[in-house]
């Protein structure tokens, strides 16, 4: 009864989404549409962070993910049968959004909390996927043919700098985590940023007309779900303690994380430039570390407050038409 719904209540968000989307394309200058978009993909977005710290010590990363996008792919499939929606659209779409769930769903959260997992400062983390802005924007006009003019470089560098300076003033060196461990952080802006440069060579491509966005997203999740229940299986053989609060963390990563925030993701890539929507990732660590001091109590440094503002300096830049 709760599952029908909840799916009912999806399909309104899905026609809001979808109605957002045409408005904003009809529209030639949609700044406070692509402004509102933003702010709610950054809040939703960051909030993931928070629910992971909950998440954690309740279970293992791969088994986190897995529960994650299992049950989010079995919501998904109830809404789309209730909306009659077809559920083979064709190889080739599905195929792109396979890669684009594994790349953006399983590697990029699955290195951040594998990371986090062996001990390794969160403000590292934070500090090396703060790295993917950049490379998308090396890499968007070989890729896409979106150059990215001086100003928007300025811009990215700026906001790099906001980071290290928000980061900065939390990085200890005393830290039990290996060599191998601070290595493991990388992987998440490499695949992210390939995941972000997929998505927007489906939509300079006109790829959108062939699959619906909650048809993709329930494609990515499945895909997500069969790559990690490799590793949560083999290795941490779906160990889980099923406590209220668990339950409430995973409650929050599936439907606000997963639905909220990558739905935001996916229709910036469809408004606005792959560099642009990487930009936004600068806001990560300062808006965790504000959200962490509202949840947990953490103490705002003085470099917090000035990172989040040179960061909001240097995303202007790049969004500044």
């Amino acid at each position: 009864m709760g599952l029908v719904a909840f799916s009912y209540e999806m399909a309104y968000w899905f026609d809001l989404w979808e109605l957002r989307a045409q408005l904003s394309m009809n529209m030639r200058h949609g700044t406070a549409t692509t402004l509102t978009l933003s702010a709610g993909f950054v809040l939703l977005w960051n909030s993931g962070f928070i629910g992971a710290e909950y998440g954690l010590p309740y279970t293992e990363p791969f088994t986190l993910l897995f529960w994650r996008y299992a049950v989010l792919t079995m919501v998904l499939c109830a809404y789309l049968k209730l909306r009659g929606r077809c559920l083979w659209p064709g190889f080739s779409p599905v195929f792109r959004a396979t890669v684009v769930g594994v790349l953006a769903h399983g590697v990029w959260l699955g290195c951040v909390l594998m990371a986090l997992q062996r001990d390794v400062p969160a403000g590292i983390v934070a500090l090396v996927v703060a790295l993917q802005p950049l490379m998308t924007g090396a890499f968007s006009g070989p890729v896409l043919g979106e150059h990215t003019n001086p100003r928007q470089w300025l811009g990215l560098i700026v906001g790099f700098v906001g980071v290290a300076l928000a980061v900065g003033g939390r990085l200890s060196v005393d830290s039990s985590a290996s060599l191998f461990g601070y290595l493991i952080p990388f992987g998440s802006p490499i695949a992210i940023t390939a995941a972000s440069l997929f998505q927007r060579s489906k939509e300079l491509a006109g790829h959108t007309q062939t699959i619906s966005l909650d048809v993709d997203l329930f494609y990515q999740c499945l895909a997500t779900t069969v790559a990690v229940s490799i590793p949560a299986g083999l290795v941490e053989q779906f160990v889980t303690r099923w406590e209220t609060p668990f339950l409430l963390t995973m409650g929050w990563l599936i439907f606000a994380v997963s639905l909220g925030a990558y739905g935001l993701m996916w229709r910036l890539l469809t408004v606005t430039s792959a560099t642009r929507v990487a930009s936004l990732f600068y806001l990560g660590p300062p808006v965790t570390m504000l959200m962490a001091w509202i949840a947990f109590g953490d103490v705002l440094q003085t470099t917090d407050t000035i990172g989040l503002v040179v960061t909001g300096f240097g995303v202007l830049l790049v969004h500044r038409s």
